[in-house]
């Protein structure tokens, strides 16, 4: 409940309007029910309970939020409130009447049966009416503007349940410049019916009859808005946006509400189209993981890092800092995140993980609860060719964070890391599952000291391909489409995991969420469920067709050759470390297997001499005795299949 603290003049002014209806419906239940002398008879013992009452009910409508609730926005539960004060008040003649007037004054009773009766019907009604009144008052003028305003006449798709949160958000104001003239359900339970005064034309497949038939009445339909239920797959998707830029229709959507975004629309990107529909997330876990505490982000500028750090503001972190060696992309990072609004202390700091001494003076001088270590070098054709920059930075660079995490007290760290890092064949993987086994090694360590429940968990995050992140094939492929074509891919066989950043980033705090909890301390590796795994040929051909091109006729494709380090399939588990379920959706677990710390530390010995020698043969005979999967026969089946198509 609202403190009266609080309160506005904009309260005082409703409480104002609550008691004159109180006043007035007991008044006027009093005159209906007595007539003539006995009206005139009981109304100076009236006027003096009148105040009384009034003071109370004031007291009653502040304690079911009639005070406190606006009424441009009055609703059902509005309505019930409402009722309850009246009942409550209601209640309260029946006591005043046959409990205290009544025995002191002598008579059988004072109002009677039928007067408070009479009352309780006049208060619903004079509590109800000005609000009422106001809302259907904006709600006429909001579609007067609209029509005014050269709105977009509009059809949507979707469920009704969807587009009544659209209607809302355009009735309050949030949606502008459309108009919805129309809406097709996926539902047949939703034909024939209205919503919001909006009618349900018919079904998905009904679109381009529906588009014909307002052209006809020289109302043309100038935009389709897809609400989420409409990217279900049994909605057919990509026929409803091809079937609207056949027509040159604009298309948007309205992105999903669970996660408390306000009702706004976006573009329609083709990545809405490319996937499984995406696992549920429990928010209220993620937000008690963040809530209030001291977060750091490294690489908080970069695709995956940026949307954590949108995450963690959003769930209601305390303090957050980015830690970014890219000025432009950190400044650009905190200029969102201050735009975004809440409650979060939000720092920048311009750092490089390399920099070991400098990661350990940030984090003692922030202490976080969480460290989310997202900072990497993650393309594998560029740390094909310069392994020493992928070693520095994947592998020291990791150490540094996690030892600089545990300095500062940090309770969990959370490291980015990647499928490509199972039975690595490429030296990001390689990399990768170095850093992993390093912290499975410290994660090891602290258990052993603390009896089971280490005062810090180290965890690594597994997942594939994010679509629309910087340097991944959707945007590359967006590209070749508007310039023309071809499209380029690697291999007709090559197949991947994909899934949206706001996923891959929401069961990323789903994990260590887990991994805080009585766990068993052993699961140290989660794997995203990604579901199937998508031919890149098919994406390719897809992405084609959604921009309203024929492949091989408007755009040709082209196979340019597996790359190095490269291979057509990515597996989820090693063989050494089989799945575990954790009873998460959408994640799993790997069994650990790492060497001992001791063993560890002798590589990284190893490896530092030999970097500061340029020496890649000791870097690479170092990183394959690390990790003996290297170069196992699957990896030299990819290369080989790679050498063969390239030449």
């Amino acid at each position: 409940m609202m403190r009266l603290s609080n309160l506005t003049l904009r309260n005082v002014l409703i409480a104002t309007h609550d008691a004159l209806a109180t006043a007035l419906a007991l008044l006027v239940s009093f005159y209906l029910r007595f007539e003539g002398d006995a009206f005139f008879d009981r109304l100076p013992l009236l006027l003096r309970i009148l105040p009384w009452f009034v003071a109370f009910s004031v007291v009653v409508a502040y304690t079911f939020n009639l005070t406190t609730t606006k009424w441009r926005f009055i609703s059902l539960p509005d309505a019930l409130n409402i009722m309850r004060v009246a009942a409550v008040l209601t209640l309260g003649l029946v006591v005043l009447d046959y409990v205290i007037v009544a025995p002191g004054s002598g008579t059988t009773f004072f109002l009677g049966r039928i007067n408070i009766v009479l009352y309780f019907f006049l208060e619903v009604f004079f509590l109800s009416a000005l609000r009422f009144a106001y809302r259907y008052f904006r709600y006429t003028r909001v579609r007067h503007h609209a029509r005014s305003e050269d709105a977009s006449a509009t059809l949507l798709v979707g469920r009704a349940a969807d587009a009544e949160i659209l209607l809302r958000g355009i009735e309050s104001g949030a949606v502008k410049r459309i108009w919805p003239v129309g809406l097709l359900s996926p539902s047949p339970a939703d034909r024939g019916q209205t919503i919001r005064d909006i009618p349900v034309l018919g079904g998905i497949d009904d679109l381009e009859d529906v588009i014909g038939d307002f052209a006809r009445r020289n109302k043309p339909i100038m935009r389709v808005v897809m609400t989420p239920s409409a990217f279900e797959p049994e909605s057919h998707p990509e026929a409803v946006l091809m079937r609207a830029r056949r027509h040159g229709l604009i298309v948007s959507r309205l992105p999903s509400l669970e996660s408390g975004d306000v009702p706004r629309l976006t573009n329609v990107a083709v990545e809405d189209l490319l996937l499984r529909p995406s696992e549920k997330i429990d928010y209220a876990r993620l937000e008690g993981l963040v809530r209030d505490k001291a977060v750091i982000v490294t690489g908080g500028g970069g695709s995956i890092g940026s949307e954590i750090c949108d995450r963690v503001v959003t769930f209601g972190a305390g303090r957050l800092l980015v830690i970014e060696n890219s000025e432009p992309a950190l400044y650009a990072v905190t200029e969102t995140l201050a735009a975004h609004g809440g409650s979060a202390v939000i720092e920048g700091r311009i750092a490089d993980i390399r920099d070991r001494e400098r990661m350990h003076r940030l984090m003692i001088e922030f202490k976080p609860d969480i460290v989310f270590h997202a900072a990497a070098l993650k393309h594998v054709p560029i740390l094909e060719r310069d392994w020493s920059e992928g070693v520095k930075t994947n592998i020291f660079g990791s150490v540094n964070v996690a030892d600089a995490a545990l300095a500062a007290g940090a309770t969990a760290m959370v490291m980015i890391s990647t499928d490509k890092a199972i039975e690595p064949v490429s030296m990001l993987g390689l990399t990768k599952r170095f850093a992993e086994m390093y912290c499975q090694a410290l994660d090891h360590d602290l258990a052993a000291e603390q009896g089971g429940r280490p005062r810090m968990r180290l965890i690594s995050v597994r997942f594939g391909n994010v679509l629309a992140s910087n340097g991944s094939v959707v945007p590359k492929f967006k590209a070749q489409i508007e310039a023309g074509g071809p499209v380029t891919v690697t291999h007709p066989d090559m197949v991947r995991y994909f899934m949206t950043i706001r996923e891959a980033c929401d069961l990323v705090l789903t994990a260590a969420t887990h991994a805080l909890s009585p766990a068993p301390a052993d699961v140290s590796v989660y794997v995203l469920n990604m579901g199937q795994p998508v031919r890149i040929v098919d994406l390719a051909e897809r992405m084609i067709r959604l921009s309203g091109l024929q492949p091989g006729h408007d755009i040709d494709i082209v196979f340019s050759g597996v790359r190095p380090g490269e291979r057509l399939n990515e597996i989820l588990f090693a063989a050494e470390e089989p799945a575990v379920a954790i009873g998460v959706a959408g994640i799993m677990a790997a069994k650990p297997n790492e060497p001992p710390m001791a063993a560890l530390r002798k590589w990284l010995a190893a490896l530092d001499e030999a970097i500061v020698r340029d020496d890649r043969t000791t870097i690479r005979a170092v990183l394959k005795d690390a990790v003996p999967e290297f170069g196992s026969p699957a990896a030299e089946e990819s290369a080989a299949a790679g050498t063969l198509l390239r030449s």
